[in-house]
């Protein structure tokens, strides 16, 4: 009998040190270590980065009040993710349309717990980090104008019923990942969607008071840039990240990122020197963040000239959609959110499905398997799938939101003295 239980005792502790090597020999540190540099680089991006960009674009009287509603967008999004969020978008039921709830409250999360040879727990807090800027960037198509309760509920709503089902149905086993769509980091689940619910925005809450004919410049073109900067550097994470790995395909996105960057702000400050005879400092920020949204969807299949090429085409294209909402269109997209993100997004989605061709040599990176033909059929259905669905329950969340707080937008005399102090009772900026 003591023989037995010897040989039992000896069995389970093997069996215990074996799943444990194991465990230890599946999980990969260099990986590891560079998603959780993602991470940090992603959260970066819009606390401080897109904060500080947003800000010095704002009249100075509401400095305080963008900052706040990214800072507070971080807070909510990262509980809501918690929540539900997570489990929505990466607990695949197989419906193709949404996941499940197995994950809520990051159950199954465990610190032993994997996804692929990263901890889960990595993946899931890179993940809201995608989440949480994607919202942050809507905000700037109704700055200065929307109460701060809005901000709060449209936050919680937009994440459940517009991020994560699209973000689901590219990355989480939905059916445009399925049907074939190709969007490395979020050209269509973060760029699109918040570009179009940021004019979707702007449409429902109206314009700001005296817009068109009233001066509403940036108040601090300084911010701007160091924002812009930050957005520059944090896009490594974003798009570098992505490859979920610190290999071949992170260096590559990398590059391909760098250099559609510099071309679209060359290509943007140019269409601006054409049409205007000057360059300036926010044509030079705004080309260059049309560049990276443009290169986000296309940074794991394209190579340097492919992004060369994407980038001198996104630069004047985004300039001509700022002078056409705004000035053709007479619509209030405050910090020119649509046209930066909306149509660098769809411009940069369509591309993909061009430069990402092995059929085009030096242009392309990983190639693909079917015609550029039949891949910018699947890109054009994609973006317009997002489009769609994106305006509509946009739309009925700004509806529900403004029932929810009796109205989404300050009163008159609230806007004309700020939303720093008649909002939050502080003053942003000091002068």
């Amino acid at each position: 009998m003591k023989t037995i239980v010897k040989l039992i005792s000896v069995t389970l502790l093997y069996l215990i040190f074996a799943s444990t090597a194991h465990a230890q020999d599946s999980l990969d540190s260099g990986n590891t270590a560079w998603l959780l540099t993602s991470t940090a680089l992603v959260l970066m991006m819009t606390i401080p980065g897109l904060s500080l960009f947003y800000a010095g674009l704002v009249r100075s009287k509401n400095v305080l009040s963008i900052l706040m509603q990214c800072f507070t967008i971080t807070c909510v999004v990262s509980i809501v993710w918690l929540v539900a969020g997570y489990s929505l978008v990466f607990d695949d039921l197989g419906n193709g349309v949404i996941g499940g709830m197995g994950k809520a409250l990051f159950s199954g999360v465990l610190e032993e717990s994997m996804s692929g040879n990263v901890p889960e727990s990595a993946f899931a807090l890179f993940q809201v980090t995608f989440a949480i800027i994607t919202v942050a960037l809507i905000v700037g198509g109704f700055a200065e104008r929307i109460k701060f309760s809005a901000v709060v509920v449209f936050t919680i709503l937009w994440v459940l019923f517009v991020y994560a089902p699209i973000a689901h149905w590219v990355w989480g086993g939905g059916w445009l990942g399925s049907l074939g769509v190709l969007d490395f980091a979020g050209g269509n689940v973060v760029h699109i969607t918040a570009g179009v619910s940021a004019l979707v925005g702007a449409i429902v809450l109206g314009n700001r008071k005296g817009f068109p004919r009233g001066s509403m410049m940036p108040h601090n073109m300084t911010l701007t840039m160091i924002g812009a900067g930050l957005l520059w550097v944090g896009w490594f994470g974003f798009n570098g990240g992505s490859a979920l790995a610190a290999n071949q395909d992170a260096a590559m996105a990398m590059l391909v990122t760098h250099i559609c960057a510099a071309a679209a702000a060359m290509s943007f400050v140019a269409s601006e020197y054409y049409v205007r005879k000057s360059t300036t400092a926010l044509g030079a920020a705004t080309g260059m963040v049309a560049g990276l949204v443009a290169i986000t969807p296309a940074s794991g299949f394209v190579g340097p000239a492919g992004a060369l090429v994407i980038g001198i085409i996104t630069g004047p294209i985004s300039f001509i959609g700022v002078q056409v909402v705004k000035q053709r269109l007479k619509l209030d997209d405050s910090l020119d959110v649509f046209p930066v993100h909306g149509i660098a997004g769809i411009v940069g989605t369509i591309l993909t499905g061009i430069f990402a061709s092995s059929e085009l040599g030096i242009f392309s990176g990983q190639g693909m398997d079917t015609s550029i033909i039949s891949q910018i059929v699947i890109q054009i259905i994609g973006v317009t799938a997002t489009v769609v669905y994106t305006v509509i329950v946009t739309f009925v969340i700004f509806k529900v939101t403004g029932l929810l707080v009796n109205g989404l937008r300050v009163d008159e005399e609230s806007e004309v003295q700020g939303l720093d102090v008649s909002t939050h009772d502080e003053r942003g900026y000091h002068f």
